[in-house]
């Protein structure tokens, strides 16, 4: 029986290792490099386009550069998800601020999501739930053991609040940026606190899962019962 819970423990190992080895990063997801790049391009226009010729002219020329990018994502066959999630989000955000009549108004969704954010990871803590440790356990299939250790639920504490804190530094600086109708200066807040800063946070992150697992597999060891020496 002890043989076979080791067999059943080395393949769930076994198959953790391999499913780590493929799972993208959330950089490949977001299309590598380039793809960073494709999230910052409408952004640039918009704040360039608004300077130079207005607001309609600046809507009109988002929209078209996030159709280029779609299309251009499309003809290599790349990932449909962040062409299409691309094009809707900068759609919503242009069409905004087409209504409203008001350059600053295509920041606004991003700027209310960042206080969103932080009071979701901030809630999550105070529950006693940290949101970085669920939502990381649950989409590597690791379980909820964490739930029950005091010392895995700081590790992800720690985690969670400090991306709560990234969304709320996030809102604060925009926000700012936004009473005082620098366009301009919302536009490099929104592309330089965007996956850079997120990035950052997700290194805590993955440090937490990392001494989570170490210290759980120490404790899971303790617990072992040791063999009876032979006589």
């Amino acid at each position: 029986m002890t043989h076979t819970h080791h067999q059943e423990v080395a393949h769930d190992t076994q198959q953790h290792a391999s499913t780590g080895a493929t799972k993208p990063s959330v950089l490949e997801q977001a299309g590598g490099t380039k793809g960073l790049v494709y999230m910052a391009l409408p952004v640039i226009t918009f704040v360039l386009a608004n300077n130079a010729r207005g607001l309609r002219v600046a809507v009109l020329a988002a929209v078209a550069v996030s159709v280029g990018i779609a299309v251009e994502r499309l003809w290599h066959r790349e990932s449909l998800q962040p062409a299409l999630g691309g094009l809707f989000g900068v759609a919503v955000t242009a069409g905004i601020s087409w209504y409203t009549g008001s350059a600053k108004d295509y920041f606004l969704i991003g700027i209310w999501a960042g206080l969103a954010g932080a009071v979701v990871f901030l809630a999550s803590v105070l529950a006693g739930r940290p949101l970085a440790g669920v939502l990381w356990n649950s989409t590597t299939g690791k379980g909820t053991a964490w739930r029950d250790d005091r010392r895995s639920r700081r590790y992800y504490d720690i985690a969670t609040l400090t991306l709560a804190a990234i969304f709320a530094a996030r809102f604060g600086v925009q926000q700012y940026f936004y009473e005082t109708d620098a366009v301009g200066s919302l536009g490099a807040a929104k592309i330089a606190m965007g996956y850079p800063l997120l990035g950052l946070g997700l290194l805590v992150v993955a440090w937490a899962a990392r001494a989570s697992d170490r210290h759980l597999k120490a404790v899971a060891r303790q617990r072992q019962p040791r063999p009876y020496a032979s006589v």
